[in-house]
């Protein structure tokens, strides 16, 4: 199966939802949609399930326009964060539905539901029924009956979302097996980049209902194509430092020198945004290379084995993503590191023109 979105917007009013989307999706590969909240996410998979007629644009299925078809003659799952059972029945028979309505053998509906009850930790839990269980326990009910139902398209709104950590961790971890396993479209909706780095796949970053890049998902976290898809991809947010080029300097107000290194000599004079990681803003000096500057501590999160420290820089506001634990006062003026080898570099139109590959190879 092949899936393609041509030109796909949906309006609301004068509100458009989704704008212009063009996509691409083959089967047996797991696609992640990610954005925050309101970025478009569970609006596009609606279009894509049959739920939603786009505004404009076409939805291919093998190469055949299935816009106007209804979701119950298409083979469609989806699973919401919010998730449904049917109240009347067991968890075994919840599972196994898709597969009644399919008219499968008796011995094909307990193979199957027997195997993903196992693979989602399940199985004790067969003979009860939905208000028996747990929030998490009846979300994976509600995700079992989907992977069951062998639907040609496996739609996942935010599915781990009511999950405890530790059972968020072990189903990510069996996710991409089981993807790979059924031959089916996967598309998976998350606000988390962490969790788009686990699952792996594909990934396309959505902002305002507007597709901002789609490409493997290592590729688009290393290489986003602008500022957009770099902020998306960044949690905590992404550093930025705006920059003039001017000859031979490169300056935030009189407050950050930029020593021009790798292709940063190259640019023609203009302004710029430099971009880098929590992760790449350090407390202490890494090497000669790295650009001393001072900031006032905002505030300080101790996590246990990390610490966030936000700190305001001329009207900035940075985060740096330390190891260990660092309380520091806030209103504290402390000196922290750059790292010019780190640095993403978008033009004034968001364009990625510089990647830190392309400044530490040279």
């Amino acid at each position: 199966m092949q899936l393609e979105l041509q030109n796909v917007c949906k309006k609301v009013g004068n509100e458009f939802h989704i704008r212009d989307i063009n996509l691409t999706l083959e089967a047996g590969s797991l696609n992640i949609l990610l954005g925050p909240t309101l970025s478009g996410k569970t609006s596009l998979m609606r279009l894509m399930a049959g739920l939603d007629k786009p505004t404009s644009g076409r939805i291919l299925v093998d190469g055949k326009d299935v816009v106007g078809i209804p979701v119950q003659k298409r083979n469609v799952a989806m699973v919401y964060q919010q998730f449904i059972n049917y109240p009347n029945l067991t968890v075994y028979e919840n599972i196994a539905s898709p597969l009644r309505i399919a008219k499968e053998p008796e011995s094909v509906i307990k193979e199957k539901v027997m195997e993903f009850a196992e693979i989602l930790k399940l199985t004790p839990m067969l003979k009860r029924s939905p208000q028996e269980l747990s929030g998490g326990q009846q979300q994976r009910t509600a995700l079992a009956r989907a992977l069951a139902k062998g639907a040609d398209l496996v739609l996942l709104d935010e599915p781990l979302a009511n999950l405890d950590y530790k059972l968020r961790e072990e189903l990510r971890e069996e996710f991409p097996r089981i993807f790979a396993q059924t031959g089916a479209i996967f598309v998976y909706a998350t606000t988390e980049p962490s969790e788009a780095l686990l699952l792996g796949g594909y990934t396309a970053p959505l902002h305002e209902g507007m597709l901002t890049q789609f490409g493997s998902t290592i590729d688009v976290f290393k290489k986003p194509n602008n500022l957009i898809s770099a902020q998306t991809f960044s949690d905590p947010p992404l550093n930025l430092l705006p920059v003039t080029k001017l000859n031979n300097t490169m300056l935030f107000k009189s407050h950050v020198d930029v020593p021009l290194v790798g292709k940063l000599p190259d640019l023609p004079d203009d302004d710029y945004t430099i971009a880098f990681r929590p992760n790449d803003l350090y407390l202490k000096r890494q090497s000669d290379s790295n650009i001393a500057v001072k900031a006032k501590v905002a505030v300080t999160e101790i996590t246990g084995s990390e610490s966030y420290v936000h700190v305001d820089l001329a009207g900035l506001r940075w985060c740096s993503l330390a190891h260990g634990i660092h309380n520091i006062d806030i209103d504290t003026t402390i000196e922290m590191y750059l790292d010019p080898s780190k640095f993403y570099v978008f033009d004034r139109n968001q364009d990625l023109v510089v990647t830190p590959e392309s400044i530490s190879a040279a």
